[in-house]
């Protein structure tokens, strides 16, 4: 029996997600090999990811012995600790990691609360989105100041730079003219260039470090349905579509299929459609039964396999989420 590996729960987009990422690359870890990567989607956690960490955010490392890490900067410590080939932390002295704890603190702390009110404001009601722009600004402009050789450090990138690059990212992200505008941050603005066109940061948001589609949970179902058909659902209030050109009262259920079907699934029946055309709904089997549904697993006429057919119109609230079918 193949050993257990550890299994990282990862959101593509989000920046403490990212800097784990970046950190396992370089250490070495490649998904697949080393690594089990399950990409989240933050509007349907599957219950996986909340039973090993309640609080339900990524990323989270989950360890074959039962250990899990659940806070970036500690995932970036764990991977480092396997190996450090680039010296993120090897080779500096006691004084150089006491600016780089401050420097990660200060962008954990203050700077991450001024970024969300900038980028987020309607979150925030009552808070001003100009005043944290500007608050967050200074702290920029004194990084800014100690990248005169090019890196936080010196001459050479260290865990702190990784640690702050993709959240730098985001607050460009929410103005990129601004941020491309404002005088005196030259040194910081050529420091996230740098990193926007790495090899790094593009290795670690394409597969097989960062995927556009959620991963599988078992424990759901699952349905393909058409784009246009799902839309019409939604104003309905139920879905009522078997399989593809074929509707609920025609066949008396819907096709649904278990985690491992959906590939051959969508091969055989929608491989035809443009890209985005097919929506895979994600379904709670739970929300079904509370709904007072059934659902049978039923042989295939050809294949015999055994697949989920859900008897009854399916509810809107079931549907955890509605993603495009990815090739």
């Amino acid at each position: 029996m193949a050993a257990a590996l550890p299994c990282l729960y990862s959101f593509r987009r989000c920046p403490y997600a990212m800097r784990a990422r970046l950190a396992l690359a370089a250490a070495g870890v490649q998904p697949g090999r080393d690594l089990e990567l399950r990409e989240v989607a933050l509007k349907a956690k599957p219950p996986e990811l909340v039973q090993c960490s309640p609080k339900g955010t990524v990323p989270v490392l989950a360890l074959p012995d039962g250990a899990v890490i659940e806070e970036s900067l500690a995932i970036m410590r764990w991977a480092l600790a396997q190996a450090d080939p680039q010296g993120w932390l090897a080779g500096w002295r006691d004084a150089d990691r006491a600016v780089m704890e401050a420097l990660i603190a200060e962008n954990d702390g203050p700077f991450k609360h001024h970024l969300d009110r900038f980028k987020y404001p309607d979150r925030y009601p009552g808070e001003t989105s100009e005043s944290h722009r500007l608050a967050a600004l200074a702290i920029l402009q004194r990084w800014s100041s100690r990248l005169g050789a090019g890196w936080l450090l010196g001459d050479r990138p260290c865990l702190a730079d990784w640690a702050l690059l993709p959240f730098v990212r985001q607050f460009r992200l929410a103005d990129p003219e601004g941020f491309e505008g404002e005088p005196g941050l030259e040194p910081l603005q050529r420091w996230l260039v740098r990193f926007l066109a790495s090899s790094e940061l593009a290795a670690v948001m394409d597969p097989p470090w960062a995927e556009r589609s959620a991963w599988r949970s078992p424990t759901w179902l699952y349905h393909l349905a058409l784009r246009g058909e799902w839309a019409e659902a939604r104003r309905d209030g139920s879905y009522r579509r078997s399989t593809r050109g074929r509707s609920l009262e025609e066949v008396g259920f819907i096709h649904l299929s278990a985690a491992h079907q959906v590939g051959a699934t969508a091969q055989r029946f929608y491989a035809d459609l443009p890209s985005g055309e097919a929506l895979l709904l994600n379904i709670d089997p739970q929300r079904l039964a509370a709904a007072g549904l059934r659902v049978v697993d039923e042989p295939a006429p050809e294949s015999g396999e055994l697949f989920p057919h859900l008897y009854g119109a399916l509810p809107l609230e079931a549907v955890l989420l509605a993603q495009p079918l990815e090739p």
